[in-house]
């Protein structure tokens, strides 16, 4: 089975944004070193990890592109989902430090060099938009790369909250910004990691896919010429995008097996989205009794 994941068909989206972000982060190292900021180191050490996600995202589409294998039937689909997984466990360990952060600051805030935070910041906001447009459309298509896009997201949501805390305390040194906008980030980034973390568990377990309505499948199958019966009905993602299905059906004793078979196939493929197929078909006297979905 040779389908290309939607990760592999936007894999050079992803290595251009990783170039764009990675440049960046040693823009901001040197920045934070020259000017003597904490407040950019601190935010050079979010972008390596964000950085790091990135590489992992990219390196796990190489490892999901590899052919199967009689060790693993179904290829390396499944890799992309891990690293999503880790973006999502690391995305949430940041918000929480970055909540942590923010209340250690507001009990003492530092006395920031907002000028340099306001020069940086903006650099980094232009790059993290490029890299959000980048990526837009394909993260809607898979959890990897919805993954990556949220790396991206998180850095401009820093920049721009960089940028806030950096006019607020230029013109008032109200040094309280900064922990403030940060906790704000946090709390921002949180919820929809978490989406994607239960997404990403949800495929590891086999669980049913968003996008197919396992209630309509079953009807619709059965609704089909000489159907009679059918159980043992699993849908499952092998990754973002790709679907695959089994399932035990029960024809007519006068049915045509090929026909059938081309028929449910073409059902199956023209109506959900699903790209790969294993149905068991016997005749009506010939089935087994149990019965389980």
């Amino acid at each position: 089975m040779e389908i290309a994941s939607t990760s592999y068909k936007n894999k050079g989206r992803l290595k251009l944004v990783l170039g764009l972000t990675l440049t960046y982060l040693i823009a901001e190292i040197i920045g934070g070193i020259l000017t003597k900021s904490l407040a950019l180191l601190a935010d050079a050490g979010h972008m390596f990890t964000d950085v790091g996600g990135l590489a992992l995202a990219l390196f796990a589409i190489n490892i999901a592109s590899k052919p199967a294998s009689p060790e693993k039937t179904y290829g390396y689909y499944r890799a992309e989902i891990l690293a999503s997984l880790t973006n999502a466990i690391v995305l949430i360990g940041i918000s929480i430090y970055i909540l942590y952060e923010a209340y250690q600051r507001f009990l003492n805030p530092p006395e920031v060099q907002s000028k340099a935070m306001l020069i940086v910041a903006a650099i980094g906001l232009v790059i993290n938009i490029a890299g959000m447009l980048i990526l837009r459309k394909s993260s809607k298509e898979s959890l990897n790369m919805k993954g990556a896009y949220f790396e991206v997201l998180s850095d401009m949501l820093t920049s721009i909250g960089v940028i806030v805390a950096g006019v607020i305390m230029l013109t008032t040194e109200w040094y309280y910004a900064d922990p403030l906008l940060s906790a704000g980030i946090g709390l921002f980034i949180l919820p929809r990691t978490w989406i994607l973390l239960k997404d990403s568990v949800s495929i590891l377990l086999e669980g049913t896919p968003k996008d197919v309505n396992i209630a309509d499948l079953r009807a619709g199958i059965l609704q089909l010429n000489n159907v009679e019966e059918l159980h043992d009905l699993h849908v499952w993602s092998l990754t973002s995008g790709v679907n695959a299905m089994s399932a035990h059906i029960i024809i007519s004793a006068n049915a045509n097996y090929n026909e059938s078979l081309q028929d449910m196939n073409r059902y199956i493929t023209d109506n959900f989205k699903i790209t790969h197929t294993t149905l068991q078909l016997e005749k009506t006297g010939n089935n087994e009794s149990q019965m389980h979905i």
